[in-house]
């Protein structure tokens, strides 16, 4: 594996935004708590975390109808900070619910430490699997996403854990590596790629332990809060994708798809779609290529992890703590036809993203997510071909001199 040293005005840079960010979170929280547990006009404490912990304690309690019920769910919410709230509601699978269920038995403001701690630790553990030394911690503490993902309560850290892992533990332990995907159920979109990319692979047990963890989790749920829990969830999600994702009522600002970026441009919902569809179709025949192929684990793992951006509809600034993988994937990924300007420059824009958003989104009017996505996405793949053939090449070459 290369070494590459960060430069030092890079790590300078990186340990000042740390500092910053995490006076800034405390600030945040503060802020939440002018009203009970909220600022005082409709925000809780510790943001999205309410409905994550709201859904652990009302399925723990038996009260699970209450989850997928908007209103019942929004007063109990309420009861929790004790102040009036914005329309949060539970978004996620039942299978959620059995994953998150130890937030039932700790009480809500030392379950968000938890939380984000946990989740953190969880992130950084698997960094260090694609980022060997002290650079991971940094790069684990300054990654922006980290921020955006804390400020906003979310499950970014957690899907990042569970990609890096089970992409991180690919050849060594390949039936653990399966079951950390298949924990991905949870989150569905953002693991469109991940059968392609292991049958292309030929990574059978993986796949094997991935579809066993997934179709158990499916069926224990479904079996454990009964299908018509699984009927609600699934009726609400046709009126949440039109209401947050094609209409982006209120939160397009924080969507980085390309379909979002087509509806910001004046599409039509239907166009959208067509564009979202060859997007993600392309991306698809280029994960499932490069996997096919010869470049190294770590490049394989990011074409995976940067196409999926290209692949799903539904993906929000803070899901990108997973670019974080994909930088050290690429920065430790061996010999490379891409100077380490490029790859500086790439990896910045990526990184950068979360960061700037919503901001870019609210001036301009467009979601510029996957303008920020794409140079880091074709270096991934020039590096993908490019160590492809040399491998090809180094095979000829032993293959001649054994002859």
């Amino acid at each position: 594996m290369q070494r590459r040293e960060l430069p030092r005005l890079t790590t300078a840079v990186a340990w000042s935004f740390v500092a910053a960010a995490a006076l800034g979170y405390l600030y945040d929280l503060l802020r939440q708590t002018r009203d009970h547990l909220t600022n005082g006009a409709g925000r809780p404490f510790g943001d999205d975390f309410i409905n994550y912990w709201s859904g652990a304690y009302l399925a723990w309690h038996g009260r699970v109808n209450e989850i997928y019920d908007t209103h019942a769910f929004h007063i109990f919410e309420q009861s929790v900070v004790g102040a009036t709230l914005d329309n949060y509601h539970y978004s996620y699978p039942p299978v959620l619910l059995l994953l998150t269920a130890p937030l039932a038995f700790i009480p809500y403001v030392p379950a968000l430490l938890t939380w984000l701690v946990a989740g953190w630790y969880a992130f950084y553990r698997a960094l260090r699997l694609a980022m060997p030394g002290r650079s991971a911690l940094l790069l684990a503490l300054s990654a922006p996403a980290v921020f955006i993902n804390a400020v906003g309560g979310q499950n970014g850290t957690w899907t990042a854990a569970l990609l890096g892992g089970g992409l991180g533990l690919l050849e060594r332990r390949p039936l653990l590596a399966g079951g950390l995907l298949g924990l991905l159920i949870y989150k569905p979109q953002l693991g469109l790629l991940i059968p392609v990319a292991l049958l292309a692979g030929r990574h059978w047990r993986a796949f094997a332990s991935a579809s066993l963890v997934a179709g158990g989790l499916l069926a224990v749920s479904a079996i454990g809060y009964g299908t018509d829990v699984w009927a609600q969830y699934l009726h609400n999600l046709g009126l949440l994708r039109q209401i947050i994702l094609e209409d982006g009522s209120g939160v397009w600002h924080r969507f980085v798809s390309v379909f979002v970026a087509a509806r910001r441009l004046g599409a039509p919902v239907e166009a959208a779609y067509a564009v979202q569809i060859a997007t993600g179709a392309l991306a698809c025949i280029a994960v499932a290529w490069v996997w096919f192929g010869r470049a190294s684990a770590g490049v394989k793992n990011a074409v995976l992890v940067l196409g999926t951006c290209f692949a799903t509809p539904y993906l929000q600034d803070y899901d990108l703590v997973f670019g974080a993988l994909a930088v050290a994937w690429l920065w430790h990924g061996g010999a490379s036809p891409v100077s380490d300007r490029a790859l500086q420059v790439s990896a910045g824009l990526l990184l950068l993203l979360p960061l700037v958003a919503a901001s870019l989104a609210h001036l301009t009017g467009l979601a510029l997510g996957p303008v920020f996505i794409l140079p880091l996405f074709l270096v991934a793949l020039r590096m993908s071909f490019w160590v492809g053939a040399a491998n090809a090449r180094a095979s000829e070459g032993v293959a001649g001199s054994a002859r």
